[in-house]
């Protein structure tokens, strides 16, 4: 196998770069919003990230330019829908553009009518706490509310495409619940 290497220092092909992330697997989520005028708004993204928990934070990004950036911003609340396996066919329908994504899709209203998608395996509901310009994207730092739950497979996203988790055989001995190790957070 060959190894690709990038200096920012020097032009570069910027699809290096995308294709080095993409090694990097994440889960799929949803991000969903109200806007200020009642328009529900929702995204497929993976950028989602635990931040903290205590107090309960995490994170996402949005494109700079996205049409949606306005109500996210203005609204203050988001939703992160964590997908299962599943839900697959969501992550396509919610990167479309489309006049009401929800017109089809199974949901409810959570807090501050944050649109929270039917079957997902987990489920927060955040205040937005800080929006930080980087780069060409927006960072939503959001404070935890709510959180719901439940079993299933994450959807997962590597190399551009969806897996499916399969769990290795155990290798090595994992460490008991009170050994305080939180992978999130070590």
């Amino acid at each position: 196998m060959s190894e690709h290497v990038i200096d920012f220092d020097q032009p570069e092909d910027p699809r290096h770069f995308r294709r080095a992330l993409g090694r990097f697997a994440t889960g799929v989520t949803i991000i969903t919003t109200r806007g200020p005028g009642g328009k529900l708004e929702g995204l497929t993204a993976n950028s989602f990230s635990s931040v903290s928990l205590d107090p309960p934070l995490v994170l996402w990004s949005l494109k700079g330019n996205a049409p949606s950036l306005e109500s996210f911003v203005a609204s203050g609340v988001f939703a992160v829908n964590v997908l299962g396996t599943h839900q697959a066919p969501l992550c396509r329908h919610f990167a479309t553009p489309a006049a009401d994504k929800f017109a089809p899709i199974a949901h409810t209203p959570g807090l501050d009518g944050c649109p929270l998608i039917a079957d997902a395996l987990a489920r927060f509901e955040c205040r937005t706490e800080q929006v930080i310009a980087a780069g060409d994207h927006m960072i939503f730092l959001g404070r935890v509310m709510r959180v719901t739950h439940r079993d299933g497979e994450p959807l997962i996203f590597s190399t551009g495409a969806f897996w499916a988790p399969a769990a290795l055989p155990e290798t090595v001995a994992t460490p008991a619940p009170s050994a305080g190790i939180d992978p999130g957070h070590a």
